[in-house]
């Protein structure tokens, strides 16, 4: 289950993106306590400060003095339980699969309407990755296009590991699988945590991105 957000790293140097960042992350979590910083140095001295963890980091990636993808390498390491989302212009390859690769849970293009914006952050709280649609669209088409379909059960995953994963990828809450299987949720999320460790995951993204190699998505 993922923690309450109740704090966030925001990192971007534009003064009025941030501004409008971080409304749209109070609009998203009400009474959410936001650090905000500017450059690449002022947010590792903010999570040299830190006693605990963030809950989630709202990242740049081009940032004054250096680039956004070393403070998400840092929090994969260093703080595995905060949920890392690229708030970026960039829309090209290079830098989507860099940041996915860097630890990166989701990303947001930052030309995205307000909205949308907020909409696609309210899903950290179900452990759900906020991609942009037109990334969404760019992972699909990437692991369509490059990667052969793979067996489904290629990790020894059963049956119903396979369906829960399905559902999963599909953008489906626990709650909302257990519903439609007709199972408890509780057990459902045990169903999860088993997948987790046989496709060697730890992100709901990076489990969507295994379901979309075996052709489930």
């Amino acid at each position: 289950m993922t923690p309450p957000i109740d704090d966030c790293l925001l990192v971007e140097d534009v003064p009025a993106t941030r501004e409008w960042l971080k409304s749209a992350l109070s609009t998203a979590f009400p009474g959410i306590e936001i650090d905000a910083c500017a450059t690449v140095r002022s947010a590792q001295q903010a999570l040299d400060r830190r006693t605990r963890p963030f809950a989630a980091a709202v990242i740049d990636l081009g940032l004054p003095d250096g680039s956004g993808l070393d403070l998400i390498g840092r929090l994969s390491r260093e703080a595995p339980s905060t949920f890392c989302v690229v708030a970026t212009m960039y829309d090209d390859d290079a830098h989507l699969f860099d940041a996915i690769a860097a630890g990166a849970a989701g990303y947001i293009l930052k030309d995205e309407d307000a909205a949308l914006v907020v909409g696609l952050l309210s899903r950290i709280a179900g452990g759900e990755p906020p991609l942009s649609p037109s990334i969404a669209r760019r992972i699909l088409g990437h692991f369509r296009a490059s990667a052969p379909r793979q067996p489904s059960d290629d990790a020894g995953l059963t049956a119903r590991e396979v369906e829960v994963l399905t559902l999963i990828a599909k953008g489906m809450t626990i709650a909302e699988a257990a519903r439609l299987i007709a199972l408890k949720p509780q057990t459902v999320a045990s169903y999860v945590k088993v997948i987790y460790s046989k496709l060697n995951v730890s992100t709901r993204a990076e489990a969507t991105l295994e379901a979309v190699r075996r052709g489930l998505a």
